[in-house]
């Protein structure tokens, strides 16, 4: 597993390691038409374009900055309602999005609508916050209290230099970005838009039908994440590690290595918060010796249960552990030990999304016993407070009804946005249809050949009812 694949929470675990020094962004590259390079080197016509809108709304001092969005034309001859892409995160970018296996369905979609790839505020080419010059040196206490401490201490410093530079942080939030949306309708001089989203899109669509309801038409999402679920609940996680052990009992050699994996989990986790381990491994060419505790391969095993691919490996990976052959973990570590600061978009968004204090409760007592603690979510709640005065409250945390003709993709092997906590925000729904993908994980979108095709028919206006697909299960293994 590499780095890029490690959930963003899980890369941000080293988010407090930035010292002060700014540099800001790239000069913007100009609008127009030019040639995208999406999957596997595909090429296809697109057209890039930009618009501007106040970096805090609710400050009339605060500075404007550039949005940025790349379209692909429709081929339809009469085309529906532009289609624009909400990437997951925070922190992803949709025309990063565009580049890579979820392009084919970019394509597709031209059948219908416009698709537009729209990068968030403080997203790629709509990233106006400074960079921040990289650590001197890598975290090498990976331990819960560590990890804690040093993501809080950076946030801090970065927000005291980016308020310095005059950037207004507090504008970055899920409430400013379903604005941005809306802003971004009246700039394609559209009547309405249709919203395709995953994973943290998820949650700003939310945040648009709520705010802009009336301007949208229809909503494809996947791997939901509703209005409080910044924080997902231990408890949902242990549910999910038990359909997984289940599945262990048709791999006859796993089985028998591991007949309890959360069992396994527990023990391998007690020992290292008993005493932490010590593993070297190469950054920057040099040899670096870490101590790694229970909560640092509590967020790796977090990262793994996102998709079916890393999901297989995970008995294998806690047997070893189980063995004591620790080294196991180096090829995993150094993205806990980045070189990187915080990068200030996922944060803010974070904090201001929040947690209500009944769920924090909750999340808190069920960490105590749970497999994954409360690794799942790092830096959340762990980053709370760091920044006061950002949390958007109780409003807009509330569900709402939404009668928006919807269509809800699912994995069953989705370890980050689990089902229990999916169907909570798929009851808000009253006009849906739902495709649920047995033994797709967290990218559910390019899992299966035939969510695109659903995806297509979805949008050009097909009634659609319940439908379930499947995939092989995941290949257990040892090794």
């Amino acid at each position: 597993m590499t780095t890029h694949q490690l959930h963003r929470r899980a890369l941000l675990a080293a988010a407090g390691l930035a010292l002060p020094g700014l540099a800001f962004a790239q000069t913007p590259l100009p609008a127009g038409p030019f040639r995208f390079t999406g999957w596997r080197g595909q090429e296809t016509d697109a057209e890039r374009g930009f618009f501007e809108v106040p970096e805090d709304r609710r400050d009339p001092t605060s500075r404007r900055i550039r949005l940025s969005y790349v379209r692909f034309r429709s081929t339809a001859a009469r085309p529906g309602n532009p289609i624009v892409y909400l990437a997951g995160g925070p922190g992803g970018t949709a025309t990063g999005t565009a580049t890579g296996p979820r392009f084919p369905i970019f394509m597709a979609l031209r059948e219908v609508a416009d698709v537009i790839a729209f990068d968030q505020r403080g997203t790629g080419l709509s990233n106006s916050i400074p960079a921040r010059a990289p650590p001197a040196a890598p975290l090498t206490v990976l331990t819960r209290d560590a990890m804690t401490a040093r993501v809080r201490e950076g946030v801090k410093a970065a927000w005291a230099d980016w308020t310095a530079a005059g950037v207004a942080m507090r504008g970055y939030n899920t409430a400013a970005s379903a604005d941005d949306i809306e802003d971004l309708r009246r700039h394609l001089g559209a009547e309405r838009i249709d919203l395709w989203g995953i994973s943290y899109g998820t949650h700003l669509a939310l945040s648009v039908l709520k705010r802009h309801g009336e301007r949208v038409g229809r909503v494809a999402l996947a791997s939901l994440e509703g209005q409080d679920q910044t924080v997902k609940r231990p408890a949902r996680i242990d549910a999910y590690l038990r359909r997984v052990d289940a599945m262990l009992a048709a791999v006859p050699d796993v089985r028998a290595a591991v007949p309890d994996l959360p069992g396994l989990m527990r023990r391998v986790h007690a020992r290292l918060d008993e005493r932490a381990a010590r593993v070297t491994v190469t950054i920057k060419d040099a040899p670096v010796e870490l101590q790694v505790g229970a909560f640092a391969v509590q967020i790796l095993a977090g990262g793994m249960i996102a998709n079916p691919e890393v999901l297989a490996r995970l008995p294998g990976l806690y047997q070893a552990l189980d063995a004591g052959e620790m080294a196991v973990l180096a090829p995993f570590l150094p993205g806990l030990t980045s070189q990187r600061g915080p990068s200030g978009m996922p944060e803010a968004m974070d904090l201001a999304s929040g947690i209500s204090p009944g769920r924090l409760k909750q999340v808190e007592r069920q960490a105590r016993t749970a497999v994954l603690g409360d690794a799942l979510n790092f830096p959340m709640p762990h980053l709370l407070g760091a920044v006061p005065g950002m949390d958007l409250g109780e409003d807009f945390r509330a569900p709402i009804r939404i009668d928006h003709p919807a269509l809800l993709v699912a994995g069953t092997l989705d370890g980050r946005t689990p089902l229990e906590e999916q169907a909570e925000v798929a009851a808000q729904f009253r006009n849906r249809a739902q495709v649920t993908v047995e033994n797709a994980g967290h990218n559910v979108f390019e899992a299966h050949p035939e969510v695109q095709t659903l995806l297509v028919r979805f949008f050009k206006g097909e009634a659609m009812g319940n439908s379930k697909l499947a995939l092989p299960a995941p290949a257990f293994r040892l090794s």
